[in-house]
Order: structure tokens, then C-alpha cells, then sequence
């Protein structure tokens, strides 16, 4: 039997074949703590780390306000689908150096056969295997480290933090925010939930005890992934009733983002004109995100699933610990309500933003669209540089916001994707770690430029290699 010792052999091989990372080149600063803090350490923030360390750019840190590395991220904690939406076979963390794929991880283990015989990548093992990664690879994280506010400071950042609960202060010549949807806005509640108790309904970001659910009516809100992931767990862990609400007339299921997935539109999409990519997020809204037939099943295999379709809830309030709500003409009573109704993005409601978010360039401030196509909650998010750099709202003003880089759902309109989920990775963490390099390098270009001229180099050989061979003019004689 193949030990996971025997089968990394695969992976330590790739690396030597790359040969050692390059050195440091990135001078040090007497009041700078790191070169990079990359703010997630599930997969982005490793993913970064390795590409950053492969580019020779050291005093790189992660941090993460989870606990610990089962917390980080959300696969093993509010990721509740059985396997991942995107094809197995997409370029990821590897970056190109194909003995740290998940294909040949789970090859070394399984066999080939076996991971021909999938179709998706299980979540678990997705987990699983990002775990080797950051092992394999001896990224470090520091967990139970929260960002509570980045400070401007010139040519670095402070950042305040918690670490363990107490105050500390890290300074940062740039960031890379890797922290999902809660660092690009945060969980969307409908407004009708608000005046609930909070014990009586939770969110998807939620960490959910679903065991608590057992034998009880419960009310979904939501017809996306994330909803339909949520009625399968709480059916499966034994709720009496699971009813989900959708104010669609129907399910979505045109997934419009993936015809745009072929090379020409996924490697040149940041240089469409602004009305294109705004045309395209807009249409995405209107369609509708699309939940896998796999998520819809699971939940209408439960005879006590029930789907309605065209239902706003209209009014919801409490009469002896239930929820009673109004839905169209019809009343319900549920004892617990589960929000599976998405995320917003907003610069503003971050609160370690706080200091500059009213100077970050948004695509409301950009680009006007037709009355048709106008748009409130698309038009606060940030329009991001090729890089993922926040951009200047007034050009000059603010030119510190070039050194954040933004790897989380706030670039999707500027990218086009679903941004730090798998599919971004092969375009996008090459194009931020390729502007960090370029813009570290010059910030401190006169020392490189005296480094790339120095003579203080040892010479490969002296004059005495060659010689013997040296023509020598014989002398006439006579």
C-alpha cells in the first residue's frame, strides 16, 4: 500500500526539477515588518504565499482570524455541498508545477483510474488536499490573528490587530486581501428577518448547528448553491419540514459565466471597454446564479422538501418562539429560518477600511450605464487595475491604494469572474504577484540599480584559463 510519505515523492521531484526558490531580493526597511501580508489563510492565501516565495519575494505573512487551519477558509466549515462546483480538471494551486495539482495528489493515492471515475472534486478532499499543500509547501499561517484596521502610512501600512484577543501593531509595504466574501462586504439578510431574534435564523456564513434542526419545520430563503446546500443538510440531519422559498418564477440554470471561460475572453477581459463588463454582470444578475443539479437533488429526494416558487416573503414576526410569515396569500409557521440569499460588496461596511474606503474608485464613479441596465448594489463595487489594485477615486489623492491588491468577489465585475475561487487562480495570482514584484523592485531602484552595476562580484576565472592560447606572433629571423 502507497503511503501519503511514498506518493509525495511526485511533488518533491517537480521542486527539484524547478530548482531552489531564488533568494530574497526585496531590500529591507528599518520600519517594515513585511513586504507582503496576504488577510486569508485558506486556499488563496497559501496559493500566494508559494507564488510570492517562487518570485523571490520574502517577509511574506498570512494571517487569519480562525482558530485554526480546520476554521480557516470555508470548506470544512460553511461549505456545505458534497463536491465543488467547477470542472476537477481546472488549472489551481499548483501554478503550473503539476506534481502539486490535486490530479496528482489524488492520483498518488488513489490511482489514476479513481480520479478518472470522478466527476467533481469532493469538497472534503478539496480540504484535504489544500491541507497537504501548505504542509508539503511549509507555508506558515497565523491563526487567531484578526485585521481590525489598516492605517495609510506613507510608503507602508500599520495594520492593527488581535492576536490571541490582544492589541499588536504590524507595519506592511503591501496587502493582499484574500478573505472572501466577507472582506469584499459581507452576509446579505433580507430585510424582513431583521426584526427576528437572532437565535431564530441564521445566515449560510453562518456556523450552523444543524443537529439542533432535527425534528423542526425550516423556512430557506434563497434558490442559489448556498440555499439548496443548506435544505440538503438540514434534511439530512433530520428536520421535520424543509421549505424553500424562491421569488423566482423558476431556478435559475443558464450558468452565462462559464461561455465566457475559453482563453481569448478569460485572458484579455480586463481590457474590454467599462460598458461590456458592467453589461455582463448585470445580465449575471438578472439570469440569476445557478444552483448544480446535484444540489437540487439532494434536496428533492426528501419527500419533506417542499419548493416554492414566485415567494417573496412579504411580512415575518414571532408569536411564541415561531416565525410566522406571510407568502403571497398564504401564512406559514417555521421554527427556524436559514438566509440563503447571497452577499453584498461594499468597500464602506468594512470596517478595517475604514481610514480610505470614501477615496477607493468604485464602478459607480466610472461608468454610467443606460437607464436599463442601472443598478445600485453593482455600481459600490470597487473598480479594480489589472493587478487588483484598488484604484484612486480622484487620480493623485490617494495613491497608497495601488499597494492593496483585492483577491476576493469584489473584482468580479472588473475581472469578470468569480474572484478567488478556483477558476481565478491561473490568470490572476500571476497578474498580482507579477505587480507586486515590478512595483517593489522600483520603489527601491536606485539600490538595484547600484546591485545590477556593481563590480563587487568574484571574476568566473583569471587570465591564466586561457593563456596558453593566446597567438603569439613569431619574430622573423634574419
Amino acid at each position: 500500500m502507497t503511503t501519503a510519505t511514498d506518493s509525495d515523492f511526485g511533488a518533491r521531484e517537480a521542486l527539484r526539477l524547478l530548482g531552489a526558490y531564488p533568494d530574497n531580493w526585496v531590500p529591507d526597511h528599518a520600519d517594515v515588518d513585511h513586504n507582503v501580508t496576504i488577510v486569508g489563510g485558506s486556499g488563496t492565501g497559501i496559493t500566494f504565499a508559494f507564488a510570492l516565495r517562487r518570485a523571490g519575494i520574502g517577509r511574506v505573512t498570512i494571517i487569519d482570524e480562525a482558530e485554526n487551519e480546520a476554521q480557516a477558509g470555508v470548506w470544512l466549515s460553511r461549505a456545505r455541498m458534497n463536491k465543488l462546483r467547477t470542472p476537477k480538471n481546472l488549472a489551481g494551486p499548483e501554478l503550473g508545477v503539476q506534481g502539486l495539482s490535486f490530479q496528482a495528489w489524488y492520483e498518488a493515492r488513489h490511482g489514476a483510474e479513481a480520479y478518472a471515475a470522478i466527476d467533481r472534486i469532493p469538497r472534503l478532499l478539496w480540504a484535504e488536499y489544500l491541507s497537504w499543500y501548505r504542509q508539503f509547501l511549509d507555508i506558515p499561517v497565523r491563526y487567531r490573528t484578526k485585521l481590525v484596521r489598516i492605517e495609510p502610512a506613507g510608503d507602508f501600512f500599520r495594520l492593527h490587530l488581535e492576536v490571541n484577543g490582544i492589541p499588536q501593531v504590524k507595519t506592511t509595504r503591501k496587502i493582499i486581501l484574500g478573505n472572501g466574501f466577507v472582506g469584499a462586504g459581507g452576509a446579505y439578510i433580507p430585510s424582513v428577518l431583521n426584526q427576528l431574534p437572532r437565535n431564530l435564523y441564521a445566515h449560510t456564513s453562518d456556523a450552523i448547528d444543524f443537529e439542533v434542526l432535527r425534528g423542526k419545520t425550516v423556512a430557506v430563503l434563497g434558490s442559489a448553491a448556498s440555499a439548496f446546500d443548506a435544505a440538503g443538510v438540514a434534511l439530512e440531519s433530520g428536520a421535520k419540514a424543509v421549505h424553500l422559498f424562491s421569488r423566482r418564477s423558476e431556478i435559475a440554470s443558464l450558468p452565462v459565466i462559464r461561455v465566457r471561460g475559453y482563453p481569448g475572453a478569460y485572458d484579455n477581459y480586463h481590457q474590454i471597454p467599462d460598458a461590456d463588463p458592467w453589461f455582463q454582470a448585470w445580465r449575471y444578475r438578472q439570469v440569476g446564479s445557478t444552483p448544480p443539479p446535484d444540489a437540487i437533488q439532494r434536496a428533492i429526494a426528501f419527500p419533506n422538501f417542499h419548493l416554492h416558487l414566485s415567494a417573496p416573503w412579504r411580512t415575518a414576526q414571532v408569536q411564541e418562539n415561531r416565525i410566522i410569515a406571510q407568502v403571497n396569500d398564504d401564512v406559514f409557521d417555521f421554527d427556524f429560518v436559514i438566509a440563503g440569499t447571497g452577499y453584498f460588496v461594499d468597500p464602506s461596511a468594512r470596517p478595517e477600511l475604514a481610514d480610505f474606503a470614501h477615496h477607493i474608485a468604485l464602478w459607480g464613479d466610472r461608468h454610467q450605464p443606460p437607464v436599463e441596465q442601472r443598478d445600485e448594489e453593482l455600481s459600490v463595487y470597487p473598480y479594480l487595475g489589472i493587478a487588483h489594485e484598488y484604484q484612486e477615486k480622484v487620480p493623485g489623492n490617494t495613491p497608497y491604494l495601488k499597494n492593496i491588491h483585492v483577491f476576493n468577489p469584489s473584482g468580479f465585475i472588473s475581472l469578470g469572474l468569480p474572484i478567488g475561487d478556483i477558476p481565478s487562480i491561473r490568470r490572476d495570482v500571476p497578474a498580482v504577484v507579477g505587480r507586486i514584484s515590478s512595483d517593489l523592485f522600483f520603489a527601491d531602484w536606485e539600490l538595484h540599480k547600484a546591485r545590477i552595476t556593481s563590480d563587487n562580484v568574484a571574476p568566473d576565472f583569471d587570465p591564466s584559463l586561457y593563456a596558453a592560447a593566446v597567438w603569439k606572433q613569431k619574430v622573423p629571423v634574419g
